[in-house]
């Protein structure tokens, strides 16, 4: 049957070439357009996977205009469709040009049937495993790097660079938001480290007076000030042969700042007070939601320093970036608030999943970690509601794409929200959404959501 054929849209004005190309392509679901509208209308309507395009198209057949107009079109709409661009006009220039706007091969005209056919069922096949990958990807659930827990590719993507560097002995600075997971990364970039079995001590720049810092972090001699009635080792020092992690480094004062570099430099210190220099083999993992290309030109941070701490940069996105993280955080905290308050609240209410979806957390994952404690802790019913989380009324309106696309969402949110409502109980969640336990696992599949 058609509908169950891959589905491979022709753009081509000439109706005998049209003709020629659908008796050709047996295996496919050949749709046919000759001009820019008509490729348009049909790429939304059915979502072809391939697309063969002649850059020859009305209102400039003899030239390429009109062609590219329809390339570009495509690649915004859909640009995962694979788009196979077929020209006897200028064709090297024309096959550069088509690379670069991002399509995936180009095909000399005149059309050899068997060597175009060849090309199309090789961009299928690509196709097929671009879209498992995807799918794997989307699907992936992690809590490695010191219990980080995500699904969204971007996160991911920091997650291996940090497994990647954290092999080395280089210098990492994590830049984000406040409240995106920066400790937590440190953590875990210890923990994968070579140092694992060390110590990883970690110091607030932020969080401690400018005159107490120096001393917290290089410790001092007994009698080096008023109150040092004993030796003590600083931070440092406290972190030999593991991980020392400046959370807040741009708050560091200037001062300081030549002291620390001084270290970096030479892999010594020297306590308050002290005259031996005291051999620190440590490696140091920073990170700050501050500007510091800012404070470097505003001199407020030495730019030797920042190089010397940031030879790895790793850049987190926010929560509202790491799509579908804020629900699988939620349910990860609701099981810890649980479990630590004797409390046993189920799950989430509709609209309390739809709201942690859209809800744009200015504050991060530390605002959605507060919402929940703050709900466990007040909500009367087993279910936590967008109420309980303070999120009724505030969720952002989502930008509709196309009516497709908004119905196989509302499917997926449905989908998940029986899951959530039954405990992940497939007989009870399909009876929520009203229909048979083998329609429930043909969604699950065709979505490829796990329970």
């Amino acid at each position: 049957m058609s509908e169950e054929k891959p589905k491979l849209l022709v753009v081509e004005d000439d109706p005998g070439l049209q003709r020629q190309l659908k008796w050709s392509y047996e295996g496919y679901d050949v749709l046919t357009a000759g001009d820019r509208q008509s490729a348009i209308d049909l790429l939304r309507a059915d979502e072809p996977k391939v697309v063969t395009l002649d850059l020859g198209l009305p209102p400039d057949p003899d030239g390429t205009t009109e062609g590219f107009a329809t390339l570009e079109a495509i690649l915004r709409l859909a640009p995962k469709t694979k788009v196979i661009v077929a020209s006897g006009h200028g064709a090297r220039e024309s096959a550069l040009r088509a690379i670069a706007m991002g399509a995936w091969d180009f095909y000399q005209k005149p059309v050899d049937i068997d060597e175009l056919g060849l090309i199309v069922k090789r961009a299928f096949h690509v196709q097929t495993l671009e879209e498992e990958n995807r799918k794997l990807q989307e699907n992936a659930q992690t809590s490695v790097l010191g219990g980080l827990i995500t699904a969204a590719p971007n996160m991911l993507k920091v997650c291996q660079m940090i497994e990647r560097v954290s092999s080395t002995d280089v210098s990492v600075m994590l830049l984000g938001a406040s409240g995106t997971g920066k400790e937590v990364l440190a953590r875990g970039l210890h923990q994968s480290s070579r140092r694992a079995k060390g110590p990883f001590i970690a110091i607030n720049c932020a969080a401690i007076p400018e005159n107490l810092l120096e001393a917290e972090l290089f410790g001092y001699e007994k009698g080096a000030f008023t109150g040092a009635v004993k030796t003590t080792e600083g931070k440092i020092e406290l972190a030999q042969k593991g991980t020392l992690f400046l959370d807040e480094v741009g708050d560091i004062p200037l001062p300081l700042q030549v002291k620390l570099l001084r270290f970096l430099q030479e892999r010594v210190i020297e306590r308050i007070g002290g005259r031996k220099p005291i051999e620190v083999d440590v490696r140091i993992v920073c990170a700050t939601h501050r500007n510091l290309d800012q404070m470097i030109a505003e001199e407020r941070f030495r730019d030797d320093l920042y190089y010397r701490l940031a030879e790895i940069v790793v850049n987190i996105p926010s929560l509202a970036e790491r799509h579908g993280d804020a629900t699988l955080l939620a349910h990860a905290f609701l099981q810890r608030f649980n479990r630590q308050m004797g409390r046993n609240h189920k799950g989430f209410t509709p609209d309390a999943l739809q709201a942690l979806n859209d809800w744009h957390w200015p504050g991060n994952v530390r605002e959605l970690e507060n919402r929940l404690k703050r709900a466990v802790i007040m909500a009367e019913e087993n279910r936590i509601s967008a109420a309980d989380l303070d999120l009724d009324g505030k969720a952002m309106e989502t930008e509709i794409l196309n009516l497709k696309q908004v119905r196989e969402e509302a499917d997926r949110r449905a989908i998940r929200q029986a899951l959530a409502r039954s405990d992940g109980n497939i007989t009870n969640a399909a009876k929520l959404l009203g229909i048979s336990r083998p329609t429930f696992y043909d969604l699950l599949r065709q979505y490829s959501i796990k329970v």
